[in-house]
């Protein structure tokens, strides 16, 4: 099987073109690749694929092996793929994902993608669809006890489920601990992806985040549009924020008057490889 290993901001998957691949078991053959001992290493696995209702479809499996509704910086990584290695000559694709069909433009520069922009689509506030376990219809600033101390989370869904919490000193928090508590905290039905943010100035936040089913990893693209609704609803930000996160910097922007969220942010191919087994 040949494969290519891409990255946005160190979120890290193995991305197999199954226009000539086939891939049986995927979500075992998730948990076997992406050891970082044993394996190849990474996030998880994303097969581009053919679609009857967009140009490509994408399908994520994490880590652990369950099947993500979606990934930001995965999808922006799908586009470069396709781009890149001769799939596409369009600069603006369409890519079927579990959470619908997302729009992306390509900057292409000496014929690489250098940069993708994500429409996100609308962000989903209502408490049952995200889902969150609490009878109010959003959930915005509401307390939250992990480990026995109070948080304060605002929850938003991007096709697949955040809580987003405020901290003074996001690098600080002991994340190995608190995260797996977030994450399958009985509020969650489906689990949660956590973000932590601390907030900088008006247009500028710094983000660690726990995702459901890999830990703690250097980027989340779903999880920084979250996180700017979730400023934005909290009235700590514009409308357009830079978020820091440990792999490096996204632009994400909140259309209030289309109710969109557009993100912006690198892509980038690691190695390509063939597993001979």
């Amino acid at each position: 099987m040949i494969f290519t290993k891409m990255e946005g901001l160190g979120n890290d998957y193995i991305y197999v073109n199954c226009f000539k691949e086939t891939v049986s078991k995927p979500e075992e053959l998730a948990v076997q690749y992406s050891d970082r001992h044993f394996g190849i290493g990474s996030d998880g696995l994303i097969l581009i694929q053919p679609s009857d209702v967009a140009d490509f479809r994408m399908s994520m499996y994490n880590s652990d092996g369950s099947q993500a509704e979606m990934c930001g910086n995965g999808i922006r990584c799908v586009a470069k793929y396709v781009y890149d290695y001769g799939l596409t000559d369009k600069q603006k694709i369409s890519v079927e994902t579990l959470a619908g069909v997302k729009y992306l433009e390509l900057a292409v520069k000496n014929g690489k993608v250098e940069f993708v922009t994500v429409d996100m689509g609308t962000p989903e506030r209502r408490a049952s669809q995200i889902p969150v376990a609490l009878d109010q219809e959003q959930v915005i600033d509401e307390p939250i006890e992990v480990a026995g101390r109070e948080y304060r989370m605002t929850c938003i869904s991007m096709g697949n489920p955040h809580a987003v919490v405020f901290v003074e000193d996001v690098m600080g928090l002991p994340l190995e601990t608190i995260g797996p508590l977030f994450e399958h905290h009985p509020l969650f039905p489906k689990r949660v992806n956590t973000e932590f943010i601390e907030v900088v100035n008006e247009s500028e936040v710094k983000m660690r985040v726990w995702e459901r089913g890999a830990g703690e990893t250097l980027a989340c693209g779903t999880g920084a549009c979250a996180s700017t609704v979730a400023c934005i609803l909290n009235h700590k930000t514009k409308d357009t924020v830079t978020l820091h996160l440990l792999g490096g910097d996204l632009q994400v922007r909140w259309d209030r008057e289309q109710d969109k969220v557009y993100m912006t942010g690198p892509a980038r191919v690691v190695f390509d490889g063939e597993i001979k087994e």
